[in-house]
């Protein structure tokens, strides 16, 4: 490598370090907005091969391919929204039974443990704990209003996104390829997911877990957060479980272990088969990504880590002085170390 070509490298990374940091600054700023237009905009390239479909297939006008195609979506949306407001206010109502129970479940557990001799006080240990319980569960009720709330918002983006999607892409340009990769990527993400949920859900239910339906629907959502969204899922139904006295002590344990066998055959062995390379990120490159876009917009950047990481690899690698780290976010480092 020449002295200009390396120079030029360095300039080259000093303006996308730059360009990193600003642009950061502005998505963390402007979440408000972006992040229900982002979230409408994925939404849409899902929606679009169904809009596809019904023109090709069944000859149906773009029009009413279109208005059908937000109903569906909007039917879902609506779906999703009662299943979750329902169990939420149970749980928000039953916050005071949980913390009854936990009061109980840790009385128990509190009188085999030496905490006396060891000077810390039992009744305040208890009472710390169950009002954390109390809180978490309300923090939980309020963190699934809020995510609710913005539904409306995204609804309105996708009618206006889908009525104003152009009927073709030029073969070959950015977007389509940013389409073609996104698209299959939620695809099978969708199909993996409605059987992992609904696998989860009618496991919990024939166990006799409360809100048997809410815990199947969060897995279905959490499989779409990269990594750590399966274990999320498989523990969150934990403290129900704890504190149910209607439970058996096998129930409780297979409450935890069914479930948490389903996400790992699922995640582990069924998804990779099918899906493939449909992104082709390093699965490091993922993680860097969730903790970003987590970090940047919160739950709901982390759902959209995986495609946003596709899409700037998609737009690094049209650019010459940007394809290396395109390959690099792929796992090939060779381009960017300089190797042939």
């Amino acid at each position: 490598m020449s002295p200009t070509d390396r120079d030029t490298r360095i300039i080259t990374i000093c303006l996308i370090l730059l360009t990193v940091f600003s642009t950061g600054a502005v998505l963390y700023v402007l979440r408000a907005v972006l992040v229900p237009f982002v979230l409408a905009l994925f939404i849409t390239m899902g929606l679009a091969p169904l809009i596809d479909v019904q023109i090709r297939r069944l000859r149906f006008p773009r029009g009413v391919a279109v208005v059908t195609s937000v109903m569906i979506a909007v039917l879902l949306l609506a779906l999703a929204g009662i299943i979750t407001s329902v169990s939420v206010a149970r749980m928000i109502q039953n916050a005071g039974q949980y913390q009854q129970q936990i009061r109980v479940f840790a009385a128990d557990t509190v009188d085999r443990l030496p905490l006396d001799s060891n000077g810390v006080d039992a009744s305040q240990f208890i009472g710390q704990l169950t009002a954390q319980v109390g809180g978490a569960v309300v923090g939980i009720g309020n963190a699934a209003i809020d995510i609710l709330s913005n539904g409306i918002l995204v609804t309105v983006f996708v009618i206006f996104l889908l009525i104003g999607r152009s009927a073709a892409r030029p073969q070959g340009s950015v977007w389509a390829e940013v389409e073609s990769r996104v698209q299959r990527y939620l695809g099978i993400k969708f199909l993996v997911s409605l059987v992992t949920g609904f696998s989860v859900g009618m496991v919990l239910q024939l166990l006799g877990v409360q809100y048997a339906l809410m815990f199947g629907l969060l897995s279905f959502l959490l499989n779409f957060i990269p990594s750590v969204g399966s274990i999320v899922a498989t523990l969150l139904p934990l403290p129900v479980v704890m504190v149910d006295p209607a439970l058996s002590s096998t129930a409780a344990v297979l409450a935890i272990a069914l479930p948490g066998s389903i996400q790992m055959t699922m995640g582990n062995f069924i998804e990779p088969k099918i899906y493939g390379e449909s992104l082709d990120v390093h699965p490091v490159v993922m993680l860097m990504s969730l903790v970003l876009w987590g970090t940047l917009w919160g739950v709901v950047g982390m759902f959209l880590a995986a495609p946003l990481a596709a899409v700037i690899r998609i737009f690094l690698g049209r650019l010459e002085h940007t394809r290396p780290f395109a390959e690099a976010m792929a796992g090939r480092l060779g381009p960017l170390l300089g190797e042939n």
